[in-house]
């Protein structure tokens, strides 16, 4: 088990954060719209709130290591080599994912904080980022929901894209992410 990156493969490190953050993710956006099956103030629909929430935040956490082990070492070459365009493609898409991993749970938390409303992280009260203000939790919770429904269109075209190289362009794009092979 290699935690580095190689020229053919991504480390164990890497491969194992890209798959957790994909259950993250389904975790996050599961947690919000289950809360929808439950009456508003109810206590299985806090519940789902707060865990939307704690989860959000962990990804925030485990982004910085994903980026930490992105810098240590190369990424693995992609064989046959992309045109430039789509090597430009994949480049603007995951840009735009980690802005979606860092943006959206500091906007939670920044939403909670101007709702005055308690911001917890797994037994932890983490500390407001500002002051309370109700117009500014309302503009904020807007540019939150908009993000977020933008998110399932990136996850669903770097999904689309990763099986489009491995069906169709039949390159190594997935192969080298993919956990467990050699």
């Amino acid at each position: 088990m290699n935690f580095r990156n190689s020229a053919i493969r991504y480390g164990s490190l890497s491969i194992s954060l890209h798959w957790l953050m994909l259950l993250l993710f389904i975790a996050v956006y599961a947690t919000i719209n289950l809360r929808e099956l439950y009456p508003k103030g109810s206590d299985p629909r806090e519940l789902l709130k707060t865990w939307h929430f704690m989860l959000g935040m962990l990804t925030f956490v485990l982004v910085w290591l994903r980026l930490a082990a992105i810098f240590s070492g190369p990424a693995p070459l992609i064989q046959p080599t992309l045109p430039r365009s789509q090597e430009i493609s994949a480049k603007l898409l995951h840009l735009a994912l980690y802005v979606l991993m860092i943006g959206m749970p500091i906007t939670g938390w920044l939403l909670l904080s101007a709702a005055g409303k308690p911001i917890p992280f797994f037994g932890l009260e983490l500390p407001a980022l500002i002051g309370e203000n109700k117009d500014l939790a309302h503009q904020i919770k807007e540019v939150h929901e908009f993000v977020g429904t933008t998110g399932y269109f990136l996850i669903g075209l770097h999904v689309v894209a990763g099986l489009y190289h491995h069906y169709i362009k039949r390159d190594n794009t997935l192969t080298r992410i993919l956990p467990g092979r050699a």
